[in-house]
């Protein structure tokens, strides 16, 4: 696997098969749990980071906030652009690589959703929180959806999987290094007899290792919860989010 996997993963049937995961009621859930808990004010400015083809983004636009989506798939920021024009929605759309955020006290809120933490080694992804922390206005919220955390995924872990939506079909062939910590993923799209292979990786902190990254960012802890109905995290939860204040 190349070091750098996700820089050519999330093109063509990989990102058809996230498409046809998310259905519109998940980002409308998504958007009204992200807008409740950034407690912000109309025309207040979001970041989303990375925002893939701005699903998020565009629902919280058409709420009345500024947003601004970073991403690195050059395709979905495309289909970003096309998608907030038919809404009708202004975003600011950057296709960039989120360790390069450069922008200081700009945002009143920000997040990041759709299990997109993570992927880097762990330097870089300190470096990435670090750097989304200094794009925060003082008392600003973030929010990290991290439904790859320890405690949620290692109870349910499946060694191989097979997942058909619409007219494509993954295997997903797992492996979990405990000594680095990380999940091995070979991932086989099939669609019309044609096979795709790719791999991704993907780290795997435990609970308290994430909330110890975020306060070394500068970032410090409000509330973490199982879903997006609020429940509280627990162990074998399929999804942690955490929202966290600078």
């Amino acid at each position: 696997m190349t070091l750098n996997w996700w820089e050519n993963f999330f093109h063509g049937v990989a990102l058809d098969f996230w498409r046809a995961a998310i259905s519109d009621e998940q980002t409308h859930a998504e958007a009204d749990f992200i807008n409740q808990q950034l407690q912000l004010p109309i025309g207040a400015a979001i970041l989303d980071v990375p925002c893939g083809n701005g699903r998020l983004a565009i629902e919280l636009a058409a709420f009345g906030f500024e947003l601004t989506g970073v991403d690195i798939a050059t395709e979905f920021i495309a289909e970003a652009v096309a998608n907030a024009a038919a809404r009708n929605v202004n975003v600011e759309w950057n296709n960039l690589d989120m360790r390069k955020l450069d922008w200081t006290e700009k945002f009143d809120g920000a997040f990041c959703f759709g299990n997109s933490f993570g992927y880097l080694a762990d330097d870089e992804n300190a470096d990435f929180l670090a750097a989304l922390a200094r794009a925060l206005k003082p008392g600003a919220r973030f929010i990290i959806d991290a439904p790859a955390i320890a405690e949620s995924l290692l109870p349910h872990l499946m060694e191989k999987r097979t997942i058909a939506l619409g007219d494509i079909t993954a295997t997903i062939d797992t492996r979990y290094d405990h000594e680095l910590g990380r999940m091995f993923n070979d991932f086989t799209f099939s669609r019309a007899g044609i096979d795709d292979k790719r791999a991704a990786s993907q780290r795997i902190y435990t609970y308290r290792e994430l909330i110890e990254l975020l306060r070394g960012a500068g970032l410090k802890f409000v509330a973490s919860y199982g879903s997006l109905e609020g429940e509280p995290f627990k162990l074998g939860a399929h999804r942690l989010l955490v929202v966290c204040e600078k």
